[in-house]
């Protein structure tokens, strides 16, 4: 557990909904959502292997080329290698994976589906609407490892073993988070504005993943509605995600339930 220290701050100004809504000091992922559904920590995670050279294709990419601030890197303490982006405005899943597909397709087009972990995405059971990864650092319960976040020039020596034997010390990985900036709403935007074209929905909606903590496969996404109604309203957005019948049913549910608890 940890306390509200310096590292809960940054992890509060990254990733966590404002305010949180989790307990203080819970680390499980329902930290990352919000009553609503929403999110703010967008995680795209590869594994068998965590090849840091492909995981930094992204990294650089969306720098260079989107001109984005650099997303965390984390180990996951299991198999993997993540890069956990930041929002400043929080968005629901669909929006979520609408850019982490739509990063996959652009600079992972060669890697197999089954070394890809997209979150958040939508729960198997009514009372895991949403899963999201664990909030890291943490200790795996089975193996006493731990996912911790690391600098750029230390991740390709995780690609063998993507954890830590010890508890990572909390100042230094809150220095590592203190050096990161949100992506704002109209960053965010113009992104997805950018990279969305290139997503095939077909592509898209028959594609398998497997879940790099569980080991279950899963579709890799929903089919998602047309990208130029990413920029409605959010309201706009829920309603045609709900009306759309080419969208899959779990996700058009999930739109009503937000349009339902909406203000």
């Amino acid at each position: 557990m940890f306390s509200m220290d310096r590292l809960q701050s940054e992890l509060q100004r990254l990733y966590l909904p404002q305010p949180s809504t989790g307990p203080e000091g819970n680390t499980g992922f329902a930290d990352l959502v919000d009553p609503q559904g929403r999110v703010r920590a967008l995680v795209l995670e590869l594994a068998r292997p965590a090849d840091w050279a492909v995981l930094a294709r992204v990294w650089t990419g969306v720098q260079a080329d989107l001109g984005l601030p650099a997303p965390a890197i984390a180990v996951s303490g299991t198999d993997a290698l993540q890069l956990w982006f930041s929002l400043a405005e929080m968005v629901n899943v669909a929006q979520a994976r609408l850019f982490l597909e739509s990063l996959r397709t652009r600079y992972w087009s060669d890697v197999e589906s089954n070394r890809v972990n997209l979150l958040p995405a939508l729960g198997g059971s009514a009372s895991e609407a949403v899963r999201h990864a664990p909030l890291v650092p943490a200790a795996h319960a089975q193996t006493g490892q731990w996912s911790a976040f690391v600098s750029a020039d230390l991740a390709p020596i995780f690609a063998d073993s993507p954890w830590m034997d010890v508890e990572p010390s909390s100042a230094a990985q809150a220095g590592v988070l203190s050096r990161l900036q949100s992506i704002g709403q109209a960053a965010f935007a113009a992104a997805l504005a950018q990279i969305g074209p290139d997503v095939s929905t077909s592509d898209v909606s028959n594609s398998k993943a497997v879940d790099a903590h569980s080991g279950e496969s899963y579709p890799a996404s929903d089919t998602l509605p047309d990208r130029s109604q990413f920029y409605l309203d959010p309201r706009q957005f829920l309603l045609q995600v709900m009306n759309n019948t080419e969208v899959s049913l779990a996700l058009r549910i999930e739109a009503a339930r937000a349009l339902l608890s909406a203000p």
